[in-house]
């Protein structure tokens, strides 16, 4: 996969693809979608083209009462922590994600994070590659599909991941600079 010159389009053969390759590429370039699209593509990559089967497949299904799954919090260091635990795993098996409402977290810190992620993902790619890691011990770190090696069709998605489960003890200097200020004052506020 060439990012690099998004005037040149070449055309493939079934038989010429090697996805492997092309999965490689992309990781290998770090960028990221957003990378992607600030280098200018004027084709998807088809890394992340669906492949036909499996449209036809959610063509043909006549699902049209979808309601993404509500998790309630309310309660949750009470009685309600059995139930709570059991709408999280069922929504999680069932659809993958759930809103969550009722979970004490005030508006403002939700818009800042926001704010802060939006940074992160404008700032120069050659900042975020610094970031750009596949190793889950890392505490911070950014990248383009946790399954991309594996998946069948890659998501068009960028994640940055801040985590402190592995280690309490998170130096403010591993975060970002441009999301530092929210990520610091939050976590030891």
């Amino acid at each position: 996969m060439d990012i690099s010159d998004a005037s040149r389009t070449t055309t493939q053969t079934v038989t010429d693809y090697d996805r492997a390759k092309e999965v490689q590429a992309f990781d290998d370039s770090k960028a990221g979608v957003k990378g992607l699209v600030d280098a200018g593509i004027v084709n998807i990559p088809r890394i992340f083209i669906r492949p036909p089967e499996e449209l036809v497949e959610e063509l043909t299904s006549h699902q049209t009462n979808f309601q993404v799954p509500v998790i309630d919090l309310d309660g949750v260091r009470g009685n309600k922590l059995e139930e709570i635990v059991d709408q999280v795993r069922a929504a999680a098996e069932t659809w993958g994600f759930f809103q969550v409402v009722n979970h004490g977290i005030p508006l403002n810190v939700l818009e800042e994070m926001i704010e802060g992620i939006r940074k992160f993902n404008e700032q120069d790619v050659e900042l975020k590659k610094e970031f750009y890691t596949r190793d889950q011990t890392r505490n911070v770190r950014f990248n383009s599909n946790f399954d991309l090696h594996y998946s069948r069709t890659a998501n068009w998605r960028d994640t940055l991941t801040i985590s402190t489960v592995a280690s309490t003890n998170l130096d403010p200097n591993e975060y970002p600079e441009v999301c530092r200020h929210w990520a610091c004052y939050h976590k030891f506020k």
